[in-house]
């Protein structure tokens, strides 16, 4: 089955993205992503580095085989500013969330850039994509 949306015309730049990604989030558009992003609080993110967050994971037994380009430390940044001391209440209970949602067993391995960019339409914030290559 064909997605829904391979016919659709793409913004400019976004073939040449996804033909160096696929898609899946690549480190800049991480950081582009990580740039806007706000706590509960309205405070700041700063990204994680791939190689430590992958450690932590490890050390709560989320290891996630979905692991594709920067996927992993979108989503721990999505969910740490979005949930983390709500729904999400320690360390392990996140690292645990990243697992589940990479690896969603009826789930795509495109969810995370599939989300964050209907995320940006739905919000009218447009993406540069040749920066984020």
């Amino acid at each position: 089955m064909d997605r829904l949306d391979y016919y659709d015309i793409r913004p400019a730049g976004m073939d040449a993205y996804l033909s160096n990604y696929g898609r899946h989030i690549s480190k800049p558009m991480y950081l582009w992503a990580v740039s806007m992003m706000r706590d509960r609080d309205g405070k700041r993110a700063k990204p994680v580095e791939k190689d430590e967050l992958k450690k932590m994971l490890e050390e709560y037994g989320a290891v996630v085989k979905n692991d594709r380009a920067y996927d992993v430390p979108y989503v721990y940044m999505m969910a740490r500013m979005d949930y983390y001391g709500s729904s999400i209440t320690d360390e392990a209970h996140l690292a645990l969330f990243v697992h589940d949602y990479l690896d969603d067993p009826d789930g795509s391995d495109t969810r995370a850039f599939d989300e964050l960019y209907i995320k940006t339409v739905a919000l009218g914030i447009p993406i540069d994509w040749e920066d984020v290559i």
